[in-house]
Protein backbone atom coordinates (compact mmCIF):
# COMPACT_ATOMS: atom_id res chain seq x y z
CA UNK A 1 0.00 0.00 0.00
CA UNK A 2 2.90 2.58 0.78
CA UNK A 3 4.63 1.28 -2.28
CA UNK A 4 1.72 1.94 -4.09
CA UNK A 5 0.87 5.26 -2.42
CA UNK A 6 4.78 6.14 -3.18
CA UNK A 7 4.67 5.52 -7.03
CA UNK A 8 1.09 7.34 -6.88
CA UNK A 9 2.94 10.65 -5.58
CA UNK A 10 6.12 10.15 -7.61
CA UNK A 11 3.65 10.30 -10.95
CA UNK A 12 1.66 13.80 -9.64
CA UNK A 13 5.16 15.29 -8.83
CA UNK A 14 6.67 14.21 -12.38
CA UNK A 15 3.31 15.19 -14.08
CA UNK A 16 3.23 18.87 -11.79
CA UNK A 17 6.95 19.14 -13.43
CA UNK A 18 6.14 18.28 -16.96
CA UNK A 19 3.18 20.82 -16.30
CA UNK A 20 5.14 23.81 -14.97
CA UNK A 21 7.89 22.93 -17.95
CA UNK A 22 5.10 22.98 -20.25
CA UNK A 23 3.42 26.67 -19.58
CA UNK A 24 6.76 28.00 -18.75
CA UNK A 25 7.39 26.86 -22.61
CA UNK A 26 4.33 28.34 -23.58
CA UNK A 27 3.85 31.37 -21.77
CA UNK A 28 5.93 34.16 -22.69
CA UNK A 29 6.12 37.98 -20.38
CA UNK A 30 6.11 40.69 -23.36
CA UNK A 31 6.86 44.15 -22.09
CA UNK A 32 4.16 46.70 -24.66
CA UNK A 33 5.57 50.38 -24.64
CA UNK A 34 2.07 52.66 -25.57
CA UNK A 35 2.45 55.86 -27.00
CA UNK A 36 -0.37 57.15 -24.79
CA UNK A 37 -2.92 56.09 -22.73
CA UNK A 38 -6.45 56.46 -24.07
CA UNK A 39 -9.68 54.87 -24.77
CA UNK A 40 -8.13 55.11 -28.60
CA UNK A 41 -6.68 51.87 -27.94
CA UNK A 42 -9.40 50.12 -26.56
CA UNK A 43 -9.55 46.82 -28.77
CA UNK A 44 -6.46 46.09 -27.16
CA UNK A 45 -7.01 47.07 -23.24
CA UNK A 46 -10.05 44.78 -24.55
CA UNK A 47 -7.85 41.59 -25.23
CA UNK A 48 -6.05 42.00 -22.22
CA UNK A 49 -9.19 42.36 -19.46
CA UNK A 50 -11.06 39.78 -21.67
CA UNK A 51 -8.13 37.26 -21.02
CA UNK A 52 -7.36 36.97 -24.72
CA UNK A 53 -3.29 37.42 -24.44
CA UNK A 54 -3.29 35.15 -21.37
CA UNK A 55 -5.10 32.41 -22.94
CA UNK A 56 -2.42 32.69 -25.47
CA UNK A 57 0.22 32.26 -22.97
CA UNK A 58 1.70 36.01 -22.53
CA UNK A 59 1.46 38.12 -20.29
CA UNK A 60 1.42 41.36 -21.04
CA UNK A 61 3.39 44.36 -19.10
CA UNK A 62 2.04 47.94 -20.32
CA UNK A 63 4.47 50.59 -19.69
CA UNK A 64 3.72 54.26 -21.18
CA UNK A 65 6.17 55.96 -23.13
CA UNK A 66 4.96 59.19 -23.85
CA UNK A 67 6.24 60.41 -27.86
CA UNK A 68 6.37 57.28 -30.47
CA UNK A 69 10.16 58.94 -30.48
CA UNK A 70 11.21 57.06 -27.51
CA UNK A 71 8.73 54.37 -28.30
CA UNK A 72 10.95 53.35 -30.98
CA UNK A 73 14.07 53.94 -28.63
CA UNK A 74 12.57 51.85 -25.84
CA UNK A 75 11.93 49.26 -28.72
CA UNK A 76 15.16 49.06 -30.21
CA UNK A 77 16.77 48.97 -26.99
CA UNK A 78 15.32 46.06 -25.84
CA UNK A 79 13.57 47.83 -23.06
CA UNK A 80 9.89 46.73 -24.72
CA UNK A 81 9.60 43.70 -26.99
CA UNK A 82 6.92 45.81 -28.70
CA UNK A 83 5.89 49.22 -29.32
CA UNK A 84 2.69 51.05 -29.86
CA UNK A 85 2.40 53.78 -31.74
CA UNK A 86 2.55 55.65 -34.94
CA UNK A 87 4.07 53.69 -38.28
CA UNK A 88 6.13 56.64 -38.75
CA UNK A 89 8.64 56.04 -36.14
CA UNK A 90 9.87 52.29 -37.87
CA UNK A 91 9.81 54.84 -40.78
CA UNK A 92 11.96 57.19 -38.96
CA UNK A 93 14.40 54.35 -37.62
CA UNK A 94 14.44 52.58 -41.06
CA UNK A 95 15.69 55.90 -42.25
CA UNK A 96 18.84 56.14 -39.87
CA UNK A 97 20.18 53.19 -41.14
CA UNK A 98 19.49 50.66 -38.28
CA UNK A 99 20.77 47.33 -39.02
CA UNK A 100 17.85 45.45 -36.99
CA UNK A 101 15.16 48.13 -38.20
CA UNK A 102 11.93 48.49 -36.48
CA UNK A 103 9.19 46.05 -38.31
CA UNK A 104 4.94 46.70 -38.32
CA UNK A 105 3.18 43.04 -37.44
CA UNK A 106 -0.37 44.28 -36.36
CA UNK A 107 -2.69 47.47 -37.11
CA UNK A 108 -5.12 49.19 -34.18
CA UNK A 109 -6.33 52.74 -35.54
CA UNK A 110 -6.83 53.80 -38.77
CA UNK A 111 -7.18 57.18 -38.69
CA UNK A 112 -6.01 59.99 -36.25
CA UNK A 113 -8.06 59.49 -32.74
CA UNK A 114 -7.65 63.11 -32.12
CA UNK A 115 -10.86 65.62 -31.55
CA UNK A 116 -10.02 69.27 -32.35
CA UNK A 117 -11.50 71.32 -29.24
CA UNK A 118 -11.77 75.02 -28.63
CA UNK A 119 -14.69 77.43 -27.38
CA UNK A 120 -17.91 76.20 -27.41
CA UNK A 121 -19.25 79.20 -29.48
CA UNK A 122 -17.67 77.48 -32.75
CA UNK A 123 -19.76 74.25 -32.00
CA UNK A 124 -23.03 74.85 -34.31
CA UNK A 125 -20.92 76.60 -36.97
CA UNK A 126 -17.76 75.10 -36.92
CA UNK A 127 -15.55 75.38 -40.05
CA UNK A 128 -11.47 74.45 -40.01
CA UNK A 129 -12.01 78.03 -42.39
CA UNK A 130 -12.70 79.66 -38.78
CA UNK A 131 -8.66 78.56 -37.71
CA UNK A 132 -7.28 80.87 -39.99
CA UNK A 133 -5.01 83.33 -38.00
CA UNK A 134 -5.48 81.07 -34.58
CA UNK A 135 -3.08 78.80 -33.12
CA UNK A 136 -3.63 75.56 -32.82
CA UNK A 137 -1.51 73.25 -29.85
CA UNK A 138 -0.79 70.67 -32.21
CA UNK A 139 1.93 67.99 -30.00
CA UNK A 140 5.49 67.40 -31.15
CA UNK A 141 6.41 68.41 -34.57
CA UNK A 142 6.88 65.42 -36.88
CA UNK A 143 4.70 62.97 -34.73
CA UNK A 144 1.67 61.19 -36.11
CA UNK A 145 -0.73 63.86 -34.16
CA UNK A 146 0.51 66.94 -35.70
CA UNK A 147 1.52 65.94 -38.78
CA UNK A 148 -2.04 64.26 -39.52
CA UNK A 149 -3.26 67.32 -38.48
CA UNK A 150 -1.27 69.25 -40.79
CA UNK A 151 -2.59 67.32 -43.66
CA UNK A 152 -6.06 67.45 -42.67
CA UNK A 153 -5.67 70.94 -43.04
CA UNK A 154 -3.87 70.51 -46.76
CA UNK A 155 -6.53 68.40 -47.96
CA UNK A 156 -8.97 70.62 -47.37
CA UNK A 157 -7.34 73.43 -48.51
CA UNK A 158 -6.97 75.95 -45.10
CA UNK A 159 -4.02 77.73 -44.68
CA UNK A 160 -2.87 80.51 -42.30
CA UNK A 161 -2.87 78.70 -39.22
CA UNK A 162 -0.80 78.84 -36.58
CA UNK A 163 0.94 75.61 -35.55
CA UNK A 164 2.24 75.16 -32.44
CA UNK A 165 4.46 72.34 -31.57
CA UNK A 166 6.39 74.39 -28.71
CA UNK A 167 4.35 71.96 -26.01
CA UNK A 168 4.85 68.15 -25.99
CA UNK A 169 1.60 65.25 -26.22
CA UNK A 170 1.20 65.10 -22.48
CA UNK A 171 0.72 68.79 -21.52
CA UNK A 172 -1.13 69.91 -24.28
CA UNK A 173 -4.30 70.18 -21.91
CA UNK A 174 -2.61 72.11 -19.25
CA UNK A 175 -1.07 73.96 -21.77
CA UNK A 176 -4.75 75.23 -23.47
CA UNK A 177 -6.38 75.63 -20.14
CA UNK A 178 -3.42 77.72 -19.51
CA UNK A 179 -4.72 79.83 -22.88
CA UNK A 180 -0.82 79.20 -24.53
CA UNK A 181 -3.56 78.20 -27.74
CA UNK A 182 -6.96 79.13 -28.76
CA UNK A 183 -7.31 75.45 -30.33
CA UNK A 184 -6.18 72.17 -28.81
CA UNK A 185 -5.97 68.68 -30.23
CA UNK A 186 -6.63 65.97 -27.78
CA UNK A 187 -7.24 62.20 -27.16
CA UNK A 188 -10.42 60.89 -25.43
CA UNK A 189 -10.47 60.85 -22.00
CA UNK A 190 -8.81 63.97 -22.36
CA UNK A 191 -10.91 66.07 -24.44
CA UNK A 192 -14.31 64.96 -22.50
CA UNK A 193 -12.59 65.84 -19.50
CA UNK A 194 -11.88 69.22 -20.13
CA UNK A 195 -15.23 69.53 -21.75
CA UNK A 196 -16.77 68.43 -18.43
CA UNK A 197 -14.93 71.00 -16.46
CA UNK A 198 -15.93 73.88 -18.84
CA UNK A 199 -13.12 74.51 -21.12
CA UNK A 200 -14.77 73.98 -23.87
CA UNK A 201 -16.18 72.31 -26.66
CA UNK A 202 -15.23 68.95 -29.02
CA UNK A 203 -15.51 70.53 -32.59
CA UNK A 204 -14.42 67.93 -34.86
CA UNK A 205 -12.99 64.35 -35.54
CA UNK A 206 -9.27 65.08 -37.01
CA UNK A 207 -8.91 61.65 -38.28
CA UNK A 208 -12.41 61.83 -40.29
CA UNK A 209 -11.01 65.50 -41.73
CA UNK A 210 -7.79 63.70 -42.88
CA UNK A 211 -8.38 60.54 -43.53
CA UNK A 212 -7.13 56.62 -43.44
CA UNK A 213 -3.63 55.96 -42.81
CA UNK A 214 -2.19 53.34 -40.29
CA UNK A 215 -2.30 55.49 -37.26
CA UNK A 216 -1.02 53.45 -34.82
CA UNK A 217 0.18 49.88 -35.17
CA UNK A 218 2.07 47.49 -33.04
CA UNK A 219 5.81 46.95 -33.82
CA UNK A 220 8.81 45.10 -32.50
CA UNK A 221 12.63 44.75 -33.86
CA UNK A 222 13.20 42.46 -37.40
CA UNK A 223 15.44 40.02 -35.20
CA UNK A 224 12.82 39.78 -32.23
CA UNK A 225 9.95 39.18 -35.21
CA UNK A 226 12.04 36.57 -36.58
CA UNK A 227 13.11 34.69 -34.21
CA UNK A 228 9.85 35.17 -32.15
CA UNK A 229 7.33 34.06 -34.79
CA UNK A 230 5.02 31.96 -32.49
CA UNK A 231 4.74 34.55 -30.02
CA UNK A 232 3.73 37.68 -32.92
CA UNK A 233 1.64 34.76 -34.32
CA UNK A 234 -0.12 34.26 -30.65
CA UNK A 235 -0.01 38.34 -29.82
CA UNK A 236 -1.71 38.60 -32.78
CA UNK A 237 -4.83 36.29 -32.44
CA UNK A 238 -5.18 38.09 -29.13
CA UNK A 239 -5.56 41.66 -30.75
CA UNK A 240 -8.18 40.28 -33.42
CA UNK A 241 -10.24 38.91 -30.72
CA UNK A 242 -10.36 42.78 -28.97
CA UNK A 243 -11.10 43.74 -32.24
CA UNK A 244 -14.29 41.68 -32.95
CA UNK A 245 -15.38 42.10 -29.05
CA UNK A 246 -15.45 45.73 -29.99
CA UNK A 247 -17.15 45.35 -33.13
CA UNK A 248 -19.89 43.24 -31.58
CA UNK A 249 -20.75 44.89 -28.41
CA UNK A 250 -22.32 47.79 -27.40
CA UNK A 251 -20.47 50.99 -25.81
CA UNK A 252 -21.37 49.85 -22.46
CA UNK A 253 -20.58 46.22 -22.29
CA UNK A 254 -16.87 47.34 -23.46
CA UNK A 255 -16.71 50.22 -20.98
CA UNK A 256 -17.89 47.38 -18.33
CA UNK A 257 -14.60 45.40 -19.77
CA UNK A 258 -11.85 48.47 -19.78
CA UNK A 259 -13.06 50.41 -16.62
CA UNK A 260 -10.02 49.49 -14.85
CA UNK A 261 -7.97 51.26 -17.27
CA UNK A 262 -9.45 54.68 -16.63
CA UNK A 263 -10.42 54.33 -12.72
CA UNK A 264 -10.50 58.30 -12.66
CA UNK A 265 -13.61 57.96 -15.27
CA UNK A 266 -17.26 56.67 -14.71
CA UNK A 267 -18.51 53.67 -16.85
CA UNK A 268 -21.01 56.21 -18.64
CA UNK A 269 -18.38 58.36 -19.16
CA UNK A 270 -15.86 55.67 -20.94
CA UNK A 271 -19.17 54.80 -22.84
CA UNK A 272 -19.46 58.01 -24.23
CA UNK A 273 -15.72 57.98 -25.31
CA UNK A 274 -16.07 55.00 -27.09
CA UNK A 275 -19.27 55.85 -28.81
CA UNK A 276 -17.52 59.46 -30.05
CA UNK A 277 -14.03 57.05 -31.72
CA UNK A 278 -16.94 54.23 -32.96
CA UNK A 279 -18.17 57.53 -34.63
CA UNK A 280 -15.49 58.09 -35.96
CA UNK A 281 -14.90 54.93 -37.65
CA UNK A 282 -11.51 54.77 -35.70
CA UNK A 283 -10.49 51.17 -35.25
CA UNK A 284 -9.55 48.47 -37.32
CA UNK A 285 -11.29 44.87 -37.32
CA UNK A 286 -8.37 42.77 -38.44
CA UNK A 287 -4.73 43.12 -38.02
CA UNK A 288 -4.03 43.17 -41.73
CA UNK A 289 -1.88 46.54 -42.30
CA UNK A 290 -2.60 46.84 -46.07
CA UNK A 291 -0.46 48.85 -49.03
CA UNK A 292 -2.92 51.40 -49.49
CA UNK A 293 -2.73 52.83 -46.10
CA UNK A 294 0.68 52.46 -45.97
CA UNK A 295 1.24 54.53 -49.15
CA UNK A 296 -1.36 57.09 -47.96
CA UNK A 297 1.26 57.67 -44.91
CA UNK A 298 4.13 57.89 -46.93
CA UNK A 299 2.51 60.57 -48.91
CA UNK A 300 1.59 62.90 -45.49
CA UNK A 301 5.16 62.27 -44.56
CA UNK A 302 6.81 63.08 -47.75
CA UNK A 303 4.38 66.17 -48.45
CA UNK A 304 5.73 67.83 -44.82
CA UNK A 305 9.85 66.80 -45.48
CA UNK A 306 9.39 64.08 -42.80
CA UNK A 307 11.07 61.46 -44.99
CA UNK A 308 13.51 61.93 -47.80
CA UNK A 309 12.19 58.83 -49.88
CA UNK A 310 9.25 56.35 -50.47
CA UNK A 311 10.50 53.12 -48.71
CA UNK A 312 9.31 49.62 -49.63
CA UNK A 313 6.35 48.27 -47.93
CA UNK A 314 7.52 44.73 -47.14
CA UNK A 315 10.31 45.88 -45.90
CA UNK A 316 8.65 47.77 -43.26
CA UNK A 317 5.57 45.93 -42.94
CA UNK A 318 4.89 42.00 -42.53
CA UNK A 319 1.53 40.72 -42.34
CA UNK A 320 2.12 36.77 -42.20
CA UNK A 321 1.60 36.37 -38.60
CA UNK A 322 -2.58 37.72 -39.22
CA UNK A 323 -4.21 35.12 -39.00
Amino acid sequence: MKKRLFIIGLLCILFLSLSFIFYNKRSNKITVAEVTHSVFYTPFYVSIHNGYFKDEGLDIELVLTSGADKVASAVISGDAQIGLSGLEATLYAYENGLDDYLVSFSSLTKRDGQFLFGSCEYKNNFSLDGLKGKRVLAGRKGGMPSSVFEYALFKNNVSGVIIDNSVDFANLSSAYIAKEGDFVNLFEPNASSLEKEGYGCVLASVGLLAGEVPYTVFHSKKSFIDSNSDVIRRFNRAIKKGMQFVKDNTEEDIALIIKDEFPGNSVEEISSFIKRYKEADSWYFDNFISEESYNNLLDLLIHFNLIKKRYNYYDLVTNKYSE
